[in-house]
């Protein structure tokens, strides 16, 4: 009996405080699409793909090549974000950054035993990123022989310009409905503190659980017409 009251006193408390619950769940709404839209600078993403192989003489696979070309990905992702390679970059297309924040945009991912990773950058300039990427990818391709003696590493797939650039970040609608279930849950949980912290008595039942008294009689609002 006692979880079936508990209940009804839930959903009577959510309905008696709706209002305040959707009124903070529109403000939270709004506060994220309005930083979103207006605040937030968008972020633009362009990537490019670079094989690292050995140039063989003859037509045939050196397994023991391809396991040593894979094992060198680690250390190219090093020396592509190293200053040998990004004041280069940063000199041939007078990027007003360091080192260092050159550095924080450009990421590297590869895959378990393939001979193939990729350089992503993300820059606030839809054109300046694909700069950026091609300019890196050249730029690694050329000096990586003299840095490590080897001419291993090709250009697969360069990044390119689209006519419609679509930032990476921010996702509006993925912070509003973030922002949306805060709200949400901020609301739910102001509705229950204020019900809590409410001692107006308003019914018979009231008074019972204040008293812990039964009720002996009760007298009926009555209109002021009768």
């Amino acid at each position: 009996m006692e979880e079936t009251i508990s209940i009804n006193d839930i959903f009577k408390t959510l309905k008696k405080r709706w209002k305040l619950i959707m009124l903070l769940t529109l403000i939270a709404a709004l506060i994220s699409g309005t930083i979103s839209y207006f605040f937030l600078t968008p972020v633009y993403q362009s990537s490019t793909q670079i094989l690292v192989n050995q140039k063989q003489s003859e037509n045939q696979l050196d397994s023991t090549q391809i396991r040593s070309n894979i094992d060198m990905i680690n250390t190219y992702s090093v020396i592509i974000k190293s200053p040998a390679i990004l004041e280069k970059v940063i000199d041939e297309l007078e990027l007003d950054q360091s080192v260092e924040q050159l550095s924080q945009k450009i990421t590297i991912n590869s895959q378990e035993n393939s001979q193939v990773f990729s350089l992503t950058v993300q820059d606030s300039n839809p054109t300046k990123v694909v700069e950026i990427a091609n300019t890196v990818s050249a730029t690694f391709q050329k000096e990586i022989k003299d840095i490590m003696n080897v001419d291993n590493v090709s250009v697969l797939a360069k990044a390119e310009i689209k006519d419609n650039p679509t930032p990476v970040k921010p996702d509006p609608f993925m912070n509003i409905a973030i922002a949306v279930a805060v709200g949400l849950m901020a609301g739910i949980g102001l509705a229950f503190l204020l019900e809590y912290m409410d001692n107006t008595i308003r019914d018979e039942k009231d008074i019972e659980t204040l008293l812990d008294l039964p009720l002996l009689g009760s007298i009926q609002k009555i209109s002021q017409h009768k």
